[in-house]
């Protein structure tokens, strides 16, 4: 080797890029102030400032939502939100008389609402990504009509029809059409989860709910055998201070017990999405704790009893920032490479109908 060559500068490995975590920045006592506002109007007006209210927390919570240092935004007009809430309490107000008739029209109208939800729950993913933005740029959803019939129509009938054994597979395949028809300007998302995964989820948690009831139902009996031992030692007579401290700690575990088993839920489907989506090339990591998940959500609990619930500002950030927070970008070029592509704009009808009939598709 000549002296040249051996003082050439060798080439080097491209430096790894820096994981991007997502940093919360609310505070409970600042979101207090909009939180009272809103529930004051909102009662006040008889609920017709609750759109304007809604607005006002999304965007205090996606303008506290950071990522390499930008914000997220939320545009929806509160207007549109108020015809589109206007509707969906007719729907829901249709829905509640015809099921006061216990006639054919109940069958009816349940079956034009079914007809139509679909429709409603795949503008309402529009509406809510088209009015998200990071940098200057939107998301928006391209999911076709027939993809939100198959996924929530076709899929929701054989769920129920198997008595949901098919819960995992309908999870599944909402999620894939949810992420795999979600673009970033003009950067595409994909979901990479088999349905086997949720599946194992499922399972797990429906394991942990039999073991917890088979160790209830042994302590239980435990219990029993030792108050008939103890009674018979005590000249026949039962302590009812012992039977109520049994009675105590058994519901009282099992109260514990189900108020954790949903967050804990929460956080295993919450890692099994996010860490099988991509944006383009960029990857997301999710590490929420359900332990932490059900922790969190136990006191923010204990807590809103004994405030009357003036708690719930404080709740909702200390939920938020955690879940948040566990989620981190995994670079895999320039974040500026986004470029925005405008899409249509949607309606807000699907999303307030989606909220008014209680089915939450945000995960």
């Amino acid at each position: 080797m000549d002296q040249t060559t051996a003082n050439a500068p060798q080439p080097t490995a491209a430096p790894a890029r820096q994981p991007q975590p997502i940093l919360f920045t609310g505070r409970g006592s600042e979101y207090f102030g909009i939180w009272i506002v809103n529930l004051l109007l909102t009662i006040v007006t008889l609920g017709i400032y609750s759109s304007w209210a809604k607005v006002r927390r999304l965007q205090y919570f996606y303008r506290h939502t950071e990522l390499a240092g930008s914000t997220f935004d939320f545009h929806g007009r509160p207007l549109r939100m108020f015809y589109g809430r206007l509707i969906a309490l007719g729907m829901l107000l249709i829905y509640s008389y015809s099921v006061r008739l216990h006639s054919l029209v109940t069958l009816l109208v349940l079956a034009l609402l079914a007809l139509v939800m679909p429709w409603l729950l795949r503008n309402s993913l529009r509406f809510r990504l088209y009015n998200t933005s990071w940098r200057g740029t939107r998301f928006h959803f391209r999911g076709t009509v027939a993809g939100a019939y198959r996924v929530f129509l076709l899929n929701g009938f054989l769920t129920m029809i198997t008595l949901y054994i098919m819960a995992p597979f309908m999870h599944q395949r909402l999620k894939s059409y949810q992420h795999d028809n979600s673009w970033f300007g003009r950067t595409r998302c994909s979901f990479h989860a088999g349905a086997g995964r949720f599946y194992l989820v499922y399972l797990l948690v429906l394991a942990a709910i039999i073991g917890f009831f088979v160790v209830l139902s042994m302590a239980g009996v435990f219990n029993a055998f030792a108050s008939i031992n103890a009674a018979q030692h005590g000249g026949g007579r039962v302590d009812p201070s012992a039977i109520f401290r049994t009675m105590l700690i058994t519901y009282g575990v099992a109260i514990l017990f189900g108020v954790s088993i949903g967050p804990a839920f929460h956080a295993l489907i919450n890692n099994l999405v996010w860490n099988n989506t991509r944006i383009g090339e960029h990857r997301l990591e999710c590490r929420m704790s359900p332990v932490k998940l059900a922790w969190i959500t136990l006191t923010n609990l204990l807590l809103l009893v004994p405030t009357i619930g003036l708690f719930t500002p404080w709740a909702a950030v200390r939920l938020a920032k955690y879940q948040l927070e566990s989620v981190r970008l995994l670079p895999a070029s320039d974040l500026q490479e986004f470029v925005d592509a405008e899409p249509e704009s949607p309606g807000a009808v699907g999303e307030e109908a989606a909220t008014a009939f209680d089915f939450d598709i945000s995960l």
